[in-house]
């Protein structure tokens, strides 16, 4: 193997020994860089100051210092240059010594014959060193950044938080704290995919990063949403500064593959004084007036008081988080079910949506549509997803006798649960430890969620038919281009979106978009199921169109497929 070229650092008060040394290291194949021989802490000093040496290489007695003062002064400057001591009088005792206070190796120099091998050693050892510091540096620059746009990530903000929360507390300081969301950033997704969403994020934060204050701290806070803690900034100063973020972005244009998109954002303001009690506390109002700031229009900041009607609804809504929190604890949930009849085959076999219900503690039944957006804000669905695949497949393993030959049942699954990477092992454990066949289950997931996380979606629903499950899609004809992505997906039912069902007999666009949809999928070699049929002509009508299913209130209103205790 090739020696590299040595930058080599002497500590040596004879010009002759440090010739002899450079002739030794030469004959040994070394390639000496650049050297430079020291005969004084103060020269030492002088040559520390540069960080590029290799090598330190020391007599032990000098008359202006020695080996041990040399240790002391390359570690105090850079611990991490390897010194040898090169000495004619050192006894073992003494070296061993050196060693102990941070010497690679000692070396007589009557016998340099180790001293090529010292070298190589060191060396080789320092570059292990860098690889792992650099990796430790990188581990750390991910512990506190997002990876997409290398801002620093939430657990970052949330320490800067709670630090400006106490300096508030104790010097009386006055902050502030941003929270902004993009408005456009789903028509981006929905219309070009996540590569196009990734990197509107990305130059986003670069637009932000140029407009914030040096003091600032930007975050990405998850998803398109960012966050702005502002030091020492009043809440008028404040609420102009989001205002200049705003007419950045508004004035930022983003193109993909030639397409133009208008930009904007809103922006939730709220001030940080000594009366607040938490970092929680902050994101979560921060967050509301957010709320606030889209419900009324959009592109425009919105400051947080607790007075704010507004705002109200946004409190609702993370009660509920506590409620169902609370539900799944003291397993207040409930499994309903509704019909899926055939309207072609009318003799096939007739399926069964799998519902999901909360029971309150007086015994109150509560439809989703109550606590399902509070879920999806606040990052529930997963545990709720989790909690109706064991309970439908832990009711099915005990009740197999009493299904119907070919009848399945559909489990209705959120986006975030597909992007979780422990989703699909978890389904396969159940399935398995609760010995439900594959066959019987066909998983749906809402059009949107699968567009919003197409290769993801796309994965997943591999996975599942290779088990020997189906899948849905749900609330299909909703998207913006629902035909363009269901070649990417192989699914085997579509369900078409109810909006266009309920209209069905009195609307005529709306019977041409169930017509098209229900040829498409024929073609594509799947099967259609209209939701929300709620009267006989509308079953009738979709049976002349040749729509292989229906579901409804005038099928069938939900049922609980367990009465509760």
């Amino acid at each position: 193997m090739d020696k590299p070229p040595l930058r080599l650092l002497l500590a040596e008060d004879s010009e002759d020994d440090a010739l002899l040394l450079l002739h030794y290291l030469k004959k040994d194949q070394w390639t000496i860089e650049h050297h430079v021989r020291v005969d004084s802490p103060q020269a030492l000093a002088n040559a520390l100051t540069d960080p590029s040496w290799d090598l330190v290489i020391t007599d032990h007695n000098m008359p202006s210092f020695d080996s041990e003062e040399v240790l002391r002064m390359v570690n105090e400057a850079n611990g991490d240059i390897p010194v040898i001591i090169v000495s004619g009088s050192i006894g073992e005792e003494l070296a061993v010594s050196m060693m102990k206070c941070g010497a690679a190796d000692y070396i007589m120099k009557s016998n340099l014959t180790r001293l090529g091998a010292a070298i190589e050693r060191e060396l080789q050892e320092a570059k292990s060193r860098e690889a792992r510091r650099r990796a430790e540096d990188r581990l750390q620059h991910m512990a506190f950044h997002d990876s997409l746009t290398n801002l620093k990530n939430r657990h970052e903000l949330e320490q800067a938080l709670q630090k400006a929360l106490e300096e508030s507390r104790h010097a009386n300081q006055s902050h502030a704290f941003m929270y902004l969301d993009l408005d456009q950033f789903k028509v981006v997704n929905d219309t070009c995919g996540h590569m196009a969403g990734d990197e509107l994020l990305r130059q986003v934060s670069a637009v932000l990063k140029k407009r914030v204050r040096e003091s600032d701290l930007l975050a990405r806070l998850g998803g398109d949403e960012f966050g702005v803690l502002l030091l020492n900034c009043p809440l008028d100063r404040a609420e102009q500064l989001a205002n200049i973020l705003r007419e950045t972005v508004e004035a930022f244009r983003f193109i993909w593959e030639g397409r133009p998109f208008n930009t904007s954002v809103s922006i939730g303001l709220v001030d940080i004084t000594p009366m607040t009690k938490s970092g929680i506390e902050v994101l979560s109002n921060a967050d509301m007036a957010c709320f606030a700031a889209k419900s009324r229009g959009r592109n425009r900041v919105h400051i947080y008081t607790a007075e704010d009607d507004e705002l109200a609804l946004r409190r609702d809504e993370m009660q509920w988080v506590s409620r169902i929190n609370s539900a799944l604890s003291e397993d207040r949930f409930l499994l309903y079910q509704q019909q899926i009849v055939p309207l072609v085959e009318v003799d096939g076999p007739s399926h069964t949506e799998v519902l999901l219900r909360m029971q309150g503690p007086d015994g109150e039944i509560i439809s989703p549509g109550a606590f399902i957006p509070a879920a999806e804000r606040y990052d529930l669905m997963q545990r709720l997803d989790r909690w109706v695949v064991n309970s439908i497949f832990t009711y099915l393993g005990e009740h197999r006798q009493d299904r119907d030959q070919g009848q399945l049942f559909f489990i209705n699954l959120s986006g975030t649960s597909l992007s979780d990477p422990d989703f699909f092992e978890f389904i396969r454990e159940r399935m398995n430890s609760l010995n439900v066949p594959p066959r019987s289950i066909c998983f749906e997931v809402t059009e949107t969620a699968a567009i919003n996380n197409l290769e993801i979606t796309e994965s997943f629903i591999q996975e599942i038919r290779e088990m020997g499950c189906h899948f849905a899609l749900d609330d299909f004809g909703a998207g913006l281009s629902s035909f363009s992505y269901l070649k990417s997906l192989s699914v085997d039912f579509l369900k078409v979106d109810g909006s266009f069902v309920k209209q069905v007999e009195e609307d005529q666009m709306s019977r041409a978009i169930v017509d098209a949809i229900n040829t498409i999928g024929h073609v594509a070699g799947l099967k259609t199921i209209a939701e929300f049929v709620e009267r006989q002509q509308t079953r009738e009508m979709l049976q002349s169109m040749g729509v292989d299913f229906a579901q409804g209130y005038g099928i069938q209103r939900p049922q609980p497929l367990i009465e509760p205790a």
